[in-house]
């Protein structure tokens, strides 16, 4: 199943039934689990942990050493998921001493020519377009996708179930279920079309719609929309969702159309 022409460290880890084509550069210190296709042209570096029935394709580099001016050589990994595909040519950088790891879960889609930066954390069955470029210490909730030729601020979290729109740049977090587009990059909706492929039902995406009526309708501050959230809407795995993930923001969450509007306004004036 490896081909005589790749090259493997007699001191990596790979299981009976991984397939390795020709010219794959496979280092040291590397974990493959069983079932995992490795193509021509892929290097994968030291700390790399890659689980199983993972299909990575040509030109890929995983776990290469971080692009940042603050790593100096200290023992970091790389972690990928079960299932999960990286495409041509994208890159996953090792993690830095801040987190000491770069993940990206199960049954992800990382595209072609694709960044992920070190300390990134991607959760379980996303999606990262072609082109994407995230910075370091990005955090990508489960089921999020993010669409081709957006680039990632660095520390920026998006949430469970969010849809990032094609070439968005991303400066600011993007919470739970949501749609995010224009630029600057604001609030477009609910991902009611991912959230019903997914199994929820009308009323759970009504009350979702309802939560965000008050983080982006009713003009109110996110400290005043949260209290009012908690003290008049009934409690949920969704609501709480959402109010916890905003209450911890650090970079400030997206806004609304109708506030970038008025923010552009006042600038020109």
């Amino acid at each position: 199943m490896i081909q005589p022409l790749a090259y493997i460290h007699p001191e990596a880890k790979i299981a009976h039934n991984v397939v390795i084509e020709p010219f794959a550069m496979i280092h040291k210190d590397v974990e493959i689990a069983e079932g995992t296709w490795i193509g021509s042209h892929v290097v994968i570096n030291e700390g790399a942990r890659i689980g199983k029935n993972c299909r990575i394709f040509s030109g890929a580099v995983i776990s290469s050493i971080p692009q940042d001016l603050k790593y100096h050589g200290e023992y970091t990994l790389t972690y990928i998921g079960d299932n999960t595909t990286v495409r041509e040519y994208a890159t996953i950088s090792r993690g830095t001493e801040e987190h000491w790891k770069t993940e990206v879960g199960k049954g992800c889609l990382i595209m072609a020519y694709a960044h992920i930066a070190h300390d990134c954390r991607v959760g379980d069955n996303c999606i990262i377009g072609n082109n994407v470029q995230m910075a370091g210490h990005v955090h990508v909730g489960d089921w999020s996708i993010v669409s081709a030729l957006s680039a990632v601020h660095q520390f920026t979290r998006i949430g469970i179930h969010a849809f990032i729109s094609g070439a968005s740049l991303v400066r600011k977090d993007v919470p739970p279920f949501t749609k995010a587009a224009r630029e600057p990059i604001s609030y477009a909706g609910i991902n009611s079309v991912g959230l019903r492929r997914r199994g929820y039902t009308n009323e759970q995406i009504a009350e979702i719609q309802n939560v965000y009526r008050y983080v982006f309708v009713k003009g109110l501050n996110n400290a005043d929309a949260l209290s009012l959230i908690e003290i008049e809407l009934p409690a949920s795995k969704e609501r709480d969702e959402i109010v916890n993930f905003i209450r911890t923001s650090e970079r400030g969450i997206i806004k609304s159309p109708l506030q970038t509007s008025s923010q552009e306004g006042n600038e020109s004036e």
